[in-house]
């Protein structure tokens, strides 16, 4: 989609424009405006949660990794908390996440423009951004912090099935609408689990198929308990902060920083490793009734009257109201139909995935990419709301001139010391 350009005004401008009011969005707006740069942050605050995820969730992630990172410490969820007049919840309720990011936006981008960004066009010097209403904004630097949203990713299996009958788990926020039906979750990981529990516990008659076997990770208050005694034996080598990824791979994802400088192969390796599906113990109880076909792969779909027939690698046949697709999601430059096609061609990729510098700069200067986007470059770590720190100090150090230096190690070293640091004020709170 090519957009003619609006001839600009000087009261259009500004340093860095932020594509994405999300976790990583607000964190890198917090960061810049903190620095004194010359901020617009575009979009809905926190709207991929409050649209794409399904009511009654509760996040997966430790408390301690789920703060959204400000340069200092000022609007932790303890915060958010105390000031609503809330109880501290042993798991955190989706829309409890969702107004606290809400809240935290009041407080670094009140200036927040809700309008969308249609495309995004280089230009000598910078990006002009073409808004749906036709205006017009100049930025020299553009941080694209869009999230998941489009890049969802659907088995070929299903490739023409209407999205009547056959739809992503991020397409939903309310479960009740299947009570009563027969829904098959395709998926192994925390969102099949979770949508088949949620979906259970709504009335439906739910059945997850999975090509694998479900693999079950600890939860947080369990590993809070477990941290405890190891503690004084271990120093805590088992368990990091964040809590991504199996020992002893965890400890490396906690520096993303020194992930940039490995190989391609081995990153994709961590990768692979550290992000398999998996899902939280907590939900083993509320999946005790609901049927697991495991090890069962989809052979064809099809259309049969207002129902969807399936055909298993096992033999099996199902035929059911919906399918319900929780395949997760894979980042793709192509699918990012929001920056001009000539721009697109000019990013170099690692799998569909922008290949990224220290400071999260694209091949194209000036153009920035984090969360989801930048696990290519840097690891896990950018897959969870604890890697948005990282990159909002990084980015900042760019756009204030201090991004390309010869103390890039060092850097990364300061970089884990300022998230320990941060994880130490924040505290762990104790789980009962």
């Amino acid at each position: 989609m090519n957009i003619a350009v609006n001839h600009l005004r000087s009261d259009d401008t500004c340093d860095v424009a932020i594509i994405g009011a999300g976790p990583y969005g607000l964190a890198v707006a917090a960061h810049l405006r903190s620095a004194n740069v010359a901020i617009r942050v575009f979009g809905e605050a926190m709207s991929f949660w409050r649209r794409h995820m399904p009511n009654g969730m509760k996040l997966r992630s430790p408390w301690i990794a789920t703060h959204i990172a400000d340069p200092r410490n000022r609007y932790l969820l303890d915060d958010y908390f105390r000031e609503a007049g809330l109880p501290l919840p042993k798991l955190l309720p989706v829309e409890n996440f969702i107004d606290y990011g809400t809240w935290l936006q009041k407080r670094v981008a009140p200036d927040l423009d809700t309008r969308a960004v249609v495309q995004v066009v280089a230009r000598d010097g910078g990006f002009d951004l073409v808004l749906d209403d036709g205006a017009c904004v100049f930025a020299k630097r553009v941080v694209m912090a869009t999230g998941l949203l489009n890049h969802e990713h659907r088995p070929a299996q299903f490739d023409g099935l209407p999205r009547a009958l056959v739809s992503h788990s991020c397409e939903h926020t309310d479960s009740s609408r299947f009570r009563g039906r027969d829904v098959a979750v395709i998926g192994r990981g925390q969102s099949a689990c979770e949508s088949a529990a949620l979906l259970h516990e709504a009335g439906a008659n739910v059945e997850i198929i999975c090509r694998g076997s479900l693999l079950w990770n600890a939860d947080p208050g369990q590993r809070s308990t477990l941290r405890k005694m190891v503690r004084s034996v271990l120093r805590d080598a088992l368990i990091p902060p964040s809590q991504v990824g199996p020992f002893p791979f965890n400890w490396l994802v906690e520096a993303p920083g020194l992930i940039r400088h490995l190989s391609e192969q081995f990153r994709d390796r961590l990768n692979e490793h550290c992000l398999r599906a998996t899902a939280v113990l907590w939900l083993r109880s509320r999946l005790q009734d609901v049927p697991v076909s495991q090890g069962c792969r989809i052979l064809d779909a099809r259309r049969d009257g207002d129902r969807i027939a399936l055909s298993l690698d096992n033999g099996g046949k199902r035929r059911v109201d919906h399918v319900l697709l929780a395949t997760g999601y894979r980042i793709d430059v192509d699918k990012m139909t929001i920056l001009d096609a000539r721009l697109r061609d000019r990013i170099a990729r690692h799998g569909g995935l922008p290949v990224l510098s220290a400071g999260f700069e694209s091949s194209v200067g000036g153009l920035h990419f984090v969360g989801a986007s930048a696990v290519a470059s840097f690891g896990p770590l950018l897959r969870f709301i604890a890697g948005a720190g990282f990159a909002a100090r990084r980015i900042t150090r760019t756009a204030i001139g201090h991004g390309r230096t010869s103390r890039v190690l060092a850097d990364d070293r300061l970089d884990s010391l300022r998230q320990e640091t941060a994880f130490s004020l924040a505290g762990e709170r104790e789980r009962s």
